[in-house]
């Protein structure tokens, strides 16, 4: 509990202690020999004690011109009350109103809770390296791209960057959600807002603070509570038409029954009280926008930032789930995945390997790199021996591969087309594989090949399981790679639709086409994570991107980040989403029906104020303890 909230509950405390010894003395007839006027002021102390708060926001408010709100019904409703000579109702009304209050303050900070922590990752200060060697403590805001920063064990990462010089176990758990801390060395990426848990690294900024990923955060963060769902925007003007309409009714409920000659004042007023106190919103208006914070936050405690209620509103109606594939449902890693030689070759797989890496060790194309690394990985050697070949004989064959001479004899690697315009007619025209094929000939024969792949993610055939299960019809994935390798990787994870060689454009009129076809209640979600996905994380009803490795158009454009990139994390945002919904329909419900019944008893007079004590405040804390349900992960 907050310094206030324990105030407030000490206050509460006191007052039900003096209330329920004036209950007592009241029923056993000890205060009816008492003039009226010693009874009120007796029943005023602990009112005043419980409500002065109450009645000055009630002023305040009526000063500035808004006058319909809790405040002013419950003022109303207990000075009716007091005006019918009813004291210990409306105290009670006081009192049990101020009860509800502080659970709703205490509920509310709940679930603040996980989304505050978040606001706890921004660094506070930065370590920059000077040229002398010389630490200088700065605002993080002051780093420049390029600087050299110094993170003591325990500080946070003050930008992103990378580690020029140390090795240490980084906690990103405040990020991601992930609770395994991750092991960083030189030339490791590391963001903003993690925690660096032993030994001392130097690390070399990549970004501003402004664009790194805790600025990002926070911002999005900040303006969650800004984008409202279709719900809460429902209620608060619900609650702006209602609030007047049923103070219009409490006043002629008052005064229209003692002028028809059917009620005395004082019955009619205490009818007017009941139909003020029940008709106080606060269930409605404090349960809603509170289970979808609560559900914001549950994302938010498994690493998932979602921009907006109304983008979690939008994510428990996902039918349809399209994933792109290179960085989203793959690492995005080329990987040598298989070696074979020709019969006729007459060398091991070691050879070919060796053969290839050598002839690729002069190009920075991510196809000859891979290759190149996983000879010095298979190997356990740090470089190649180049002695057996020269740069100045190598040329890259643009669309084709690479021309080289080994050993003073050429040497061919690349595709089919390379081959055949070399005339090297034996090597194996269609290779039944997935992936990028490497062909190797040798002084004009064929040696054999090389498969590379892009490796696909261990939690993605998972993850499309457990999306299917939450509920999902659909799933769909786009890309501009080949048939034959699309179709295998969709095959493998268990994919429904895959539609492949696909330019950016090709993307969103796809996506178009696809929402065309969904009906009203059924949305689509778009996953990427490339600077190339942010048209169509746009385009979708609900925009996924990958936070860590994402880029930052793709993580601007979308509705909801996964930070640590685990697409696991899809089908558990949607039953987030999908809970909460669910939440907040049967508080709407069940606050609604209770009021409008006790609402019409009181107008019939056949209830009693302490029952529209429970249908204010008991209504509002059981809504309230079932809005913070939201906050529960069902694992």
């Amino acid at each position: 509990m907050t310094k206030k909230q324990k105030k407030t509950r000490n206050r509460i405390l006191i007052v039900l202690g003096i209330f329920i010894v004036l209950l007592i003395l009241e029923k056993t007839g000890v205060l009816e020999s008492l003039p009226t006027i010693v009874r009120f002021l007796i029943f005023l102390v602990p009112y005043v004690m419980i409500g002065y708060d109450v009645i000055k926001k009630a002023a305040v408010n009526i000063s500035h011109g808004q006058v319909f709100d809790e405040n002013f019904l419950m003022m109303i409703a207990t000075f009716g009350a007091f005006g019918i000579g009813e004291y210990p109702e409306a105290v009670a009304v006081m009192l049990f109103y101020q009860i509800g209050e502080l659970f709703q303050s205490y509920a509310v900070g709940k679930s603040r809770q996980s989304i505050t922590e978040m606001m706890s990752i921004a660094p506070e200060i930065a370590n920059v390296i000077g040229d002398n060697g010389e630490v200088t403590e700065v605002d993080p805001s002051e780093v420049s791209i390029g600087d050299i920063l110094l993170v003591r064990a325990g500080e946070k990462i003050p930008v992103d960057g990378v580690v020029v010089e140390g090795e240490s176990f980084i906690d990103t758990a405040a990020l991601t959600g992930e609770s395994v801390p991750r092991r960083v060395t030189k030339d490791s990426d590391v963001i903003s807002g993690c925690v660096n848990g032993e030994g001392i690294l130097k690390i070399r900024a990549a970004k501003a603070y402004e664009d790194s990923t805790v600025s990002r955060i926070l911002e999005l963060v900040e303006n969650a509570s800004d984008k409202k769902s279709r719900m809460e925007n429902f209620i608060t003007r619900f609650a702006r038409y209602y609030t007047p309409v049923v103070t219009v009714g409490a006043l002629l409920l008052a005064i229209i029954p003692p002028i028809l000659g059917q009620l005395q004042f004082a019955d009619s007023i205490k009818r007017a009280c009941i139909f003020l106190i029940v008709s106080c919103p606060c269930a409605l208006v404090i349960s809603v926008p509170l289970g979808f914070f609560g559900g914001i936050g549950a994302s938010s405690k498994i690493g998932v930032l979602v921009k907006g209620s109304n983008f979690l509103e939008a994510a428990s109606g996902i039918k349809t789930v399209v994933f792109d594939k290179t960085g989203t449902l793959t690492k995005g890693e080329f990987k040598v995945t298989d070696i074979v030689t020709a019969s006729e070759s007459g060398i091991s797989k070691d050879e070919l390997l060796e053969m290839a890496a050598t002839g690729e060790a002069f190009s920075n194309h991510p196809i000859a790199r891979s290759v190149f690394t996983a000879y010095l990985e298979s190997s356990g050697k740090k470089d190649i021996d180049r002695t057996s070949i020269s740069e100045a004989d190598t040329k890259e064959v643009s669309g084709r591969g690479i021309e080289t001479v080994y050993n003073g004899k050429k040497l061919l690697l690349g595709n089919s087309k390379l081959m055949n315009e070399n005339s090297i007619s034996s090597f194996a025209e269609a290779v039944a594989v997935s992936g990028t094929v490497v062909y190797v000939s040798y002084d004009g024969k064929f040696m054999g090949y090389v498969v590379i792949s892009d490796v696909i993610k261990e939690s993605a055939k998972d993850a499309i399981a457990g999306i299917k299960k939450v509920g999902v019809n659909k799933t769909v994935m786009l890309t501009g790679d080949r048939k034959d390798v699309a179709e295998d990787v969709g095959r493998q994870i268990g994919i429904d639709e895959v539609i492949s060689q696909l330019l950016p454009a090709d993307k969103v009129e796809r996506v178009e086409k696809m929402l065309s076809s969904e009906d009203n209640d059924s949305k689509l979600a778009f996953v990427g994570d490339g600077i190339n996905d942010a048209p169509v994380l746009m385009r979708a009803d609900v925009g996924i991107a990958m936070g860590s490795l994402g880029s930052d158009a793709a993580i601007e454009a979308a509705d909801i980040v996964i930070m640590d990139d685990d697409i696991n994390k899809i089908p558990s945002v949607i039953g987030i989403a999908r809970k909460t919904i669910r939440i907040v329909k049967e508080n709407i419900v069940f606050a609604l029906s209770v009021k409008v019944i006790i609402l019409i008893l009181g107008a019939l007079g056949l209830t009693t104020m302490w029952l529209a004590v429970f249908g204010d405040v008991g209504v509002a804390v059981i809504a309230i303890l079932n809005s913070m349900r939201a906050l529960k992960i069902d694992r």
